[in-house]
């Protein structure tokens, strides 16, 4: 089991900057791809961004340029650095797991934090 603990969520100006960190925990061996996903009221669950432990990204259209996911294997920690937010980030951030143990392929999903865009 690899449990992910999301913190730095908050109420942000547009235009502003927020940092969201996800921190795994537990069974962590194999661990290949961590990301962040969003979901605002209504609507579906969608891809913000994601990295490989070997450091290769992957960003939604809507952020790029905006948005930054890095990962420190050592602290077994994911951030991401949002500048320039829009009201329309508005979201609930999930931060995501893949682990691959055994031919297996787990994913895991942390609780979830609020961020708001609003002046």
């Amino acid at each position: 089991q690899v449990q992910l603990v999301e913190s730095g969520g908050g109420l942000v100006q547009p235009g502003g900057s927020l940092r969201l960190s996800c921190a795994a925990s537990g069974t962590i061996l194999s661990i290949n791809a961590m990301g962040w996903y969003r979901q605002a009221p209504g609507k579906r669950r969608e891809l913000v961004a994601t990295i490989t432990t070997g450091g290769n990204t992957n960003y939604a259209d809507s952020v790029k340029g905006r948005f930054t996911i890095s990962r420190d294997n050592a602290k077994n920690t994911v951030y991401l650095q949002m500048n320039s937010l829009k009201p329309e980030d508005t979201a609930v951030y999930y931060c995501k797991a893949v682990q691959i143990l055994r031919g297996n392929i787990y994913e895991y999903w942390g609780q979830g934090t609020q961020v708001t865009v609003s002046s």
